[in-house]
């Protein structure tokens, strides 16, 4: 089978990316042609079909000036409709899985692929098809779901794009545009789920999601038999922003002076958080491949403290599948991983109180809890995030698209 992967990005940006890199070396590796479709851009890694990418700027980088000079191709990119389509023509791929497509390719790409009678799959990483700033927050950092129910409108009104007018315009053209003219329910055969919280938020906002849903979660290539030591240190690992609830952990780690966190990662909040100067914190900056591998393994526990619905983090993931138990908040698809007290902890979103004694808690647990702890985490990410039953899975996704799709 010769797979179509696509994405904004040809490089670890993010978890997005990272599940994207998985699929397509999993898929390589049962013996399928891949073929990537993404933008062009110097951090990319090599690919022998880039001549294929888009050519289309990193707007989060650019100019006041250049956001609004692209905003039609925003919206609708015509050159990524002419490129796909030269692909197509020229690779014949038999199916289309998208991971991201928003802010790059755009809803042009849909009508091509249909054009072509290629089954698409869609996996649904974050709420951008239902939430125009795709974190169900507002400009305030608040929980907020006004858009729900198709009143995008209040993306500007609250400003809900990291509190920028700018930003949560464009964001709102883009999704009243599609919801009029291309909506991507009626192109995509199959959306992938990966968590159950974020199938039924889909299902609340537009019922039509229950036919065309399934729910997967995400997966890592390599799961331990057994964690060989203990650990000395909480771990962060992710971007350092407001919704990822650092501040809250930051918090809660005043009152524990004598307990070390690490935290590796990047983002707008870094250097104003850097500024605690707490001698337990120690800031590592982003961390990737073998060097965060080990982070990880020796850690004691990670700590999610997210304050958003959260969809099916792969920090948790990739923590259990190393034995490393999670303390998490109670948000999203979160406690569909952490069974509480059992392969790790939940807490109150935004509660540095809880959070406070959980740490405390874990810290102090005796050897024998801990390593029973450590094996129930390597039991559920065997269960539920291992490579062949994932691939299982995935397989007859495409399966069953590709003869919905010939009868």
């Amino acid at each position: 089978m010769k797979v179509l992967q696509i994405d904004k990005y040809y490089y670890l940006k993010g978890g997005a990316e990272t599940v994207f890199f998985n699929t397509i070396h999993l898929l390589q590796k049962k013996g399928h042609d891949v073929v990537p479709f993404c933008l062009k851009s110097k951090k990319n890694d090599f690919s022998n079909f880039e001549s294929y990418f888009v050519d289309y700027p990193e707007l989060s980088e650019c100019s006041l000036f250049t956001k609004i000079k692209h905003i039609p191709s925003f919206i609708y990119n015509k050159k990524a409709a002419q490129q796909i389509e030269k692909l197509i023509l020229e690779q014949k791929p038999d199916i289309a899985h998208i991971h991201l497509l928003f802010n790059s390719h755009s809803v042009s790409i849909l009508p091509v692929l249909k054009k072509y009678h290629i089954p698409i799959i869609m996996t649904v990483h974050d709420y951008r098809l239902i939430c125009p700033a795709y974190t169900f927050k507002n400009g305030k950092g608040d929980i907020c779901e006004k858009c729900i129910d198709h009143s995008y409108l209040n993306c500007i009104l609250h400003k809900c794009s990291n509190n920028n007018l700018g930003n949560s315009t464009m964001l709102t053209l883009d999704c009243v545009f599609r919801s009029i003219f291309y909506k991507p329910i009626n192109y995509i055969d199959k959306f992938i789920f990966v968590s159950n919280f974020a199938k039924q938020k889909h299902i609340q906002a537009n019922p039509l999601y229950a036919n065309k849903a399934t729910q997967l979660y995400n997966f890592t290539p390599h799961i331990a038999n057994r964690k060989d030591n203990r650990g000395s240190y909480l771990l962060y690992f992710g971007r350092i922003s407001n919704e990822k609830g650092i501040q809250t952990l930051i918090n809660a780690m005043k009152n524990h002076p004598n307990i070390p966190l690490k935290i590796a990662g990047t983002g707008p909040l870094l250097e104003t958080l850097k500024q605690y100067n707490l001698a337990n914190i120690e800031w590592l900056g982003f961390k990737k491949g073998m060097d965060l591998e080990q982070l990880i393994k020796n850690a004691m526990y990670v700590i999610v403290p997210s304050e958003w619905y959260e969809n099916n983090p792969l920090s948790i993931i990739e923590s259990m599948a190393m034995g490393v138990p999670v303390i998490g908040s109670n948000i999203g698809g979160i406690p569909e991983l952490i069974q509480h007290q059992k392969n790790g902890f939940l807490f109150q979103v935004k509660s540095v109180s809880e959070l406070e004694q959980i740490i405390e808690l874990a810290f102090h647990m005796d050897d024998s809890q801990y390593y029973e702890m450590s094996n129930n985490a390597m039991l559920f990410a065997n269960a539920h995030f291992s490579e062949d039953s994932h691939y299982q899975k995935l397989i007859q996704i495409y399966n069953d698209c590709l003869k919905k799709n010939r009868k």
